[in-house]
């Protein structure tokens, strides 16, 4: 089973097997409704996900290396990897430890041995001791996570290569909301880091109950009496739930199970971890609003000119798919659905800091960025993702979806079952804050109260 790191590039000396095996799991999936692949109907237009120009930080970072305007430094150790999170903004506080065997380079990933995880906001950069390359994911605001290797031999200029439908497999499934993205994993795993599938696995996201969290994982941190999977080793493979993790609880420290001198941090912290599994699902759902939207735009463009309709005549089924991924997007960015935390959790790095630190805040000095970490997550519970790339890069059809009903949520217009979780005070700071550190949002955002006046 993979996480969302689980980069799978292939030679293309096996891209012919690769796709062999694509159809057969397409196939299987259509026969049997199983959670595997989706059709990938991004790689036609008008995604072109295989040969769309890149516009991310990988792309735009392998240009200034070609030009001279940049330079990545080689250590013999770990290779490329602090000069490129430094080169990136990636801080090393986002360090997360995953040791299942769900990645390219599986046969380095161990208990004793596990892969790290940096991320900020639009990248992925995934480090194994010893490995050949650094594996990286970027997220591109027209085309979601575009996958690339770079490799940790000392080079005079280093060359992230693209790593296009060898990927896809796995990071374009109906796992990823059938778009090229990630997925975060809880899997119990073994000695030798074999995930123990007969256990069962969790895919996992902000509304994943803590309990089911972590597992094949190392986890650093204090949650009180809140348990998780994290820091647990399966001993048999004939062990079934429920499995006692007391050993692996509010964990500080990792030394005693790994030489965690090989990495750039000791620490695998817990809040590092959460955002980590907010943010991989926020970034699908705004991927797949932005190709749903552009697909339903390309089709009814086809059937307009195939009817001789006029160019702007709007069919209902194009306004239902752009409404149907939109409302989820919204949804999410909202936090519905979060998992309670019911005790206070605290990381054991500067992480927490550090994101807090990177704003923006309104003149009250508040920012979407501000954790909670006694209830939920954040303290205003709105993604911070609202200011990325990706979500300016939506279609403007998909744009004022969102945002509409965004302020319709957030203004009190819609009280319904799905938004109760936020109260009066918690719609109004997070409105005030938008109103100030977000540009271009609609004139009615501005309103001072709505028409059934329910916030002021």
């Amino acid at each position: 089973m993979k996480d969302f790191t689980d980069f799978r590039p292939f030679d293309r000396s096996q891209s012919n097997l690769h796709r062999v095996i694509a159809v057969i799991v397409t196939a299987v999936t259509i026969l049997f409704g199983e959670n595997l692949v989706v059709a990938q109907d991004f790689e036609r237009e008008p995604i072109n996900y295989l040969t769309a120009l890149t516009d991310n930080p990988i792309s735009q970072l392998a240009a200034r290396l070609q030009k001279g305007e940049a330079r990545l430094e080689h250590e013999d150790r770990r290779g490329y990897l602090k000069s490129l999170l430094k080169e990136l903004d990636v801080p090393i506080s986002s360090q997360t430890l995953v040791f299942s065997k769900t990645s390219l380079q599986r046969n380095r990933i161990a208990p004793r041995t596990p892969r790290a995880i940096y991320f900020n906001d639009e990248m992925y950069v995934g480090f194994c001791q010893h490995g050949e390359v650094l594996e990286l994911s970027a997220v591109d605001p027209s085309l979601g996570a575009v996958f690339y290797t770079l490799s940790q031999e000392a080079a005079e200029i280093p060359k992230p290569t693209r790593q296009t439908d060898n990927c896809l497999l796995c990071h374009g499934s109906s796992n990823t909301r059938g778009v090229p993205g990630h997925l975060v994993r809880s899997v119990y795993v073994d000695a030798g880091g074999l995930p123990v599938l007969s256990m069962g696995t969790q895919r996992v996201d902000h509304s994943s109950p803590i309990e089911k969290r972590w597992g094949g994982w190392y986890v650093t941190g204090t949650h009180g009496k809140q348990l998780h999977l994290g820091n647990l080793v399966i001993k048999s493979t004939r062990q079934t739930e429920p499995v006692d993790n007391t050993s692996g609880q509010n964990v500080t420290e990792l030394d005693s199970r790994f030489k965690t001198s090989a990495y750039l941090s000791p620490h695998s912290d817990l809040v590092a971890l959460m955002v980590l599994e907010h943010q991989a699902e926020a970034h699908n759902l705004l991927t797949r609003a932005n190709f749903q939207t552009r697909e339903a735009l390309h089709a009814e463009a086809g059937l307009n000119r195939d009817l001789k309709e006029p160019p702007a005549h709007r069919w209902e089924s194009t306004t239902t798919r752009i409404k149907h991924a939109s409302e989820a997007l919204v949804k999410y960015l909202l936090f519905c659905g979060e998992a309670p935390i019911t005790s206070k959790l605290q990381g054991t790095t500067t992480f927490a800091d550090e994101f807090s630190q990177r704003g923006p805040r309104d003149s009250k000095g508040r920012s979407l960025r501000d954790f909670d970490l006694e209830r939920r997550l954040f303290k205003y519970p709105c993604s911070y993702l609202i200011y990325s790339r990706s979500f300016d890069a939506l279609p403007a059809e998909a744009k004022d979806v969102v945002l509409r009903r965004m302020w319709e949520v957030l203004s009190g217009a819609d009280r319904s079952r799905e938004f109760e979780h936020l109260s009066d005070d918690d719609r109004t700071a997070i409105l005030e804050i938008l109103r100030e550190t977000k540009p271009g949002l609609p004139a009615e955002w501005h309103q001072s109260n709505v028409e059934d006046g329910s916030l002021k």
